[in-house]
């Protein structure tokens, strides 16, 4: 588990987990990162490894023993940094984007049962390639050139049983998504949050990477500050 820290000097905690294969280096993550560290925030950045054979020791523990030193913190998570958030403590408003609780398609849950029983954390299945739109129409070729490949059956086995154990979910969170994500199942959301806490926009799986980003990173950062009284009025966007 990566960790970074920006703006330090900033007035207020925000730890941000991303998505897997998220990196700080990413241009659009960057541009995320950066408008919450604009608004104020000391950004706790956490880069989850993209191979894991245990989820809570891997992903969960590494987040959850570090914000336990954070008095007062405010919580964004993208994607798989979502399945690690849900777990969290102590946040005061939490904000997710595209977070992924359970794997998109039937299929792909079968084959992904079947093959989480393979007993090794090798990882030598390939995870397909998405189109640069599945993420967003900003996403960058170096972006789309250092993306994961390859998970191990461990990983799946680790995921699927996390995603299956969900926590309640705050009851003042909100989720960012995009009914077009060919990359999360939306079940879950719809199971757990109440649809006016849900911001739907029109794009890929990563909202930083799409072309709106820029129509909805007031709404982000104002969940970040008021939770989900901020967006309860908001008109819904059909996609």
């Amino acid at each position: 588990m990566r960790h970074r820290l920006f703006n330090e000097d900033g007035d207020e905690e925000l730890v941000f987990v991303m998505g897997w294969g998220n990196r700080w280096t990413h241009e659009n993550v960057s541009w995320l990162i950066g408008a919450c560290a604009d608004a104020g925030y000391r950004v706790h950045a956490f880069e989850l490894p993209t191979n894991i054979d245990d989820f809570k020791a891997d992903w969960l523990e590494p987040v959850a023993e570090y914000v336990v030193d954070l008095e007062h913190y405010q919580l964004l998570a993208h994607s798989a940094g979502a399945l690690v958030a849900q777990a969290l403590d102590g946040a005061e408003n939490h904000v997710y984007l595209s977070p992924w609780w359970g794997y998109a398609g039937t299929p792909r849950n079968f084959v992904g049962e079947v093959l989480s029983a393979i007993p090794t954390s090798a990882p030598f299945l390939p995870v397909g390639e998405p189109r640069r739109a599945d993420f967003g129409d900003l996403a960058t070729d170096h972006q789309l050139a250092t993306r994961p490949r390859w998970v191990s059956p461990a990983f799946v086995r680790e995921t699927r049983h996390a995603q299956a154990e969900l926590l309640a979910i705050d009851h003042d969170a909100v989720v960012f998504c995009s009914l077009r994500d060919p990359l999360i199942d939306h079940r879950p959301i719809g199971e757990r949050v109440p649809p006016e806490h849900v911001v739907l926009y029109d794009g890929g799986h990563e909202l930083f990477s799409s072309r709106v980003r820029d129509e909805y990173v007031d709404a982000i950062l104002a969940t970040l500050e008021e939770g989900a009284s901020a967006v309860e009025e908001r008109p819904t966007v059909t996609v």
